[in-house]
């Protein structure tokens, strides 16, 4: 430094150091590109009704959902984002278009959320609150699961909902960059708040039919006016194709994909619940149940009586799939017995019977 010069390893230094220049580098690969982030938003904008109306349900409130912003980000730019108390809600995908999916909110959203629930003002974040986030996002993700399966024609599964509460440190993230939705999320009049729905990038890569990652040209090289918007997926030049998949060989040919319309989303949710209306499911009646010793059970004969926790007259639990969904009274239909439907049951009597 005495003549004024720079030594390699200074000139090594500052080129490191100069993330705001642009020097060229090449192509740089993100999960989406931005025909297939307008695509992805406009398919969860074509739900928003349906979500509304699920947890409208479950609060026994009006609800307010703003169509979501969408971003790519990683763990450590998302935990900049996030208060420390933090309750998770993961319903991950497992068949058809398989990755991490769960919804992250501070602890504000989850008490607004849980709270009307649970039929309380304010509630704690204890196993029970969480037992009805649990139930309450199972719902909601409903028609986000089949607008995926509905988009990529594949069956789409999803895991049983788990759900922990604690700080960042808690909370479980796809590896790499991943999807981040935020929802502004309003009660009633109550205060607003955000919740944030994760993907993996690959399930919606799956799901909107784009299996590998697009390459984006980096700002200033000389292909970017090539890129048309990152519609080059559907109908660019071959040449085109090659420069976006890194390689020189044949280029790879997928049907053109337009997002779809929400009138359209929510038409088409309508014709697929249409098609659940001749599913038959068990329904059972439950007059009542007791515990007995195994010696008691061992000492049974005919004529033994059993008498069971029900008092006569209160009403029997009426259940479909062994999940209680109303209440009613016996009666006797010409020879057989039946039950009339008194009661049916509220989203906070769901919650005390889950496991």
């Amino acid at each position: 430094m005495s003549d004024g010069s720079l030594s390699q390893d200074e000139i090594d230094a500052l080129l490191q150091g100069s993330g705001g220049m642009d020097f060229d580098s090449g192509p740089t690969i993100s999960p989406l590109n931005d025909a297939q982030k307008r695509d992805f938003e406009a398919l969860i904008r074509g739900t928003l009704e349906s979500q509304k109306s699920n947890l409208s349900m479950l609060v026994s409130n009006e609800v307010t959902i703003s169509p979501p912003s969408l971003q790519i980000v990683d763990a450590e730019q998302l935990g900049g984002s996030l208060p420390p108390g933090l309750v998770q809600i993961r319903i991950d995908l497992t068949e058809g278009a398989p990755g991490h999916h769960s919804y992250v909110m501070g602890d504000d959203a989850a008490i607004a959320v849980a709270g009307p629930m649970m039929g309380m003002d304010d509630v704690d974040i204890d196993d029970a609150s969480v037992n009805a986030l649990q139930e309450a996002f199972s719902q909601i993700s409903g028609p986000v699961i089949t607008a995926l399966g509905d988009r990529s024609g594949a069956t789409i599964m999803n895991a049983p909902p788990t759900g922990v509460h604690g700080g960042q440190e808690s909370v479980s993230l796809p590896d790499g960059p991943f999807v981040k939705l935020t929802y502004g999320v309003t009660i009633g009049d109550g205060t607003p708040f955000e919740i944030h729905e994760l993907f993996d990038a690959a399930v919606v890569r799956a799901a909107l039919g784009a299996a590998q990652p697009a390459a984006q040209p980096a700002a200033g090289s000389g292909m970017g006016s090539m890129n048309m918007g990152g519609m080059g997926q559907g109908f660019g030049a071959p040449q085109a194709a090659a420069v976006q998949s890194g390689w020189g060989g044949n280029p790879s040919v997928q049907s053109v994909q337009f997002p779809n319309l929400g009138p359209a989303g929510v038409s088409q949710e309508q014709g697929n619940i249409g098609l659940l209306m001749d599913v038959y499911m068990e329904m059972t009646v439950e007059l009542g149940r007791t515990r007995k010793l195994i010696k008691e059970i061992l000492g049974m004969g005919e004529g033994t009586i059993i008498e069971l926790d029900k008092l006569a007259g209160e009403p029997v639990d009426i259940l479909v799939n062994h999940k209680l969904i109303a209440k009613g009274e016996v009666v006797v239909i010409d020879e057989n017995f039946g039950v009339r439907v008194t009661e049916i049951v509220s989203p906070v009597e769901r919650m005390s019977g889950m496991p």
